[in-house]
């Protein structure tokens, strides 16, 4: 699979097919805390200088402690959660029948067919005597929110197949998080940094493994993938305890009132997050067009044309401005 991929965001291409300047628009098209965490004052040699050893540590250890993993040698930082994406199938030799459970979000399977495996996107998990050598989840899964078993999933590690947990929205849901467990059988964490702490330009992600696979991986990303001003940053908000409940209970808020608003203009709710919201409207391509025509970006699925997904406005002004518009479509 080659080409470019259909995803949220694209805010400049709106701006230019809708000939509206980019700094008017409310985009909606992504899963990213609209409220971003407070950028820490930065020691100027951080800009100078590669990250020591000493700061990777802290990194390693912060994201442990907040994510839940076993140690700190189970974290593999990276310049998003998207390059271990990219790397993981490459890490998998011979090529491999692998499963990527979906609809979900499309870099997975376009990441496994083009480090030539053959890739199959079941529906639902498979069972270990599907034969599968590796299966991928994302979970909470995008664009719908669901959350496949566990146990499940921890089973088929346990029993010869490598399998790889996206779970770039569970900061919402912390205790479904799967990185606990990653000792116990070939199972692979992903986290994206990102989209809870609402930074996505920063560019920071990690895995979570076993050491050994740990071990690997951190070869296959080098040394210095993370900058030091990212794991500055980093560090001060995965410790930020009290900063990442009341965020918490924040997005709960606007998710609930965003879903209400959506509801009440007779649109069919299908599941999301507490950062985003999946919505079925059999007039989507004209309230996706609707919304755009008044500066409002939303995620629209080609191969689910009736499916919505919107970004949960944040603040009086831009709910308002959401809600007002949604409400004037006919």
């Amino acid at each position: 699979m080659s080409g470019k991929r259909d995803h949220g965001g694209g805010l400049d291409a709106a701006a230019r097919a809708f000939g509206i300047p980019a700094v008017k628009w409310l985009d909606l098209s992504t899963g990213i805390n609209p409220d971003p965490y407070p950028l820490p004052d930065l020691p100027a040699e951080r800009w100078a200088r590669l990250p020591d050893h000493d700061l990777l540590h802290q990194l390693r250890q912060s994201a442990a402690h907040c994510y839940g993993a076993p140690h700190q040698r189970c974290i593999v930082p990276a310049p998003g959660s998207q390059s271990l994406i990219q790397w993981l199938p490459r890490l998998v030799e011979p090529a491999r029948r692998v499963a990527v459970v979906g609809p979900t979000y499309n870099e997975h399977a376009a990441a496994w067919q083009a480090a030539g495996h053959e890739v199959e996107t079941p529906t639902r998990l498979p069972a270990r005597a599907d034969g599968f050598s590796a299966v991928v989840v994302v979970r909470p899964n995008n664009p719908d929110g669901k959350v496949l078993d566990g146990g499940a999933l921890r089973d088929l590690a346990r029993h010869g197949t490598r399998v790889i947990v996206d779970e770039a929205f569970a900061d919402v849901t912390p205790d479904d998080s799967l990185a606990g467990a990653v000792e116990d059988g070939d199972l692979i964490v992903l986290r994206s940094f990102g989209k809870f702490f609402g930074l996505a330009g920063l560019r920071l992600g990690f895995a979570i493994a076993a050491r050994e696979t740990a071990n690997t991986l951190a070869e296959a990303v080098g040394p210095w993938a993370v900058s030091g001003p990212a794991a500055e940053i980093a560090c001060a908000a995965l410790n930020d305890k009290a900063w990442i409940e009341r965020t918490r209970a924040h997005l709960v808020s606007t998710a609930e009132r965003t879903r209400r608003a959506l509801a009440e203009n007779g649109l069919e709710l299908v599941g999301g997050t507490d950062l985003f919201t999946l919505a079925r409207s059999e007039h989507a391509p004209r309230l996706v067009e609707h919304l755009a025509r008044h500066a409002i970006l939303v995620r629209a699925f080609p191969y689910q044309r009736r499916w919505i997904r919107f970004g949960h406005p944040d603040g009086e002004e831009d709910f308002s401005r959401f809600a007002k518009v949604l409400s004037s479509f006919r």
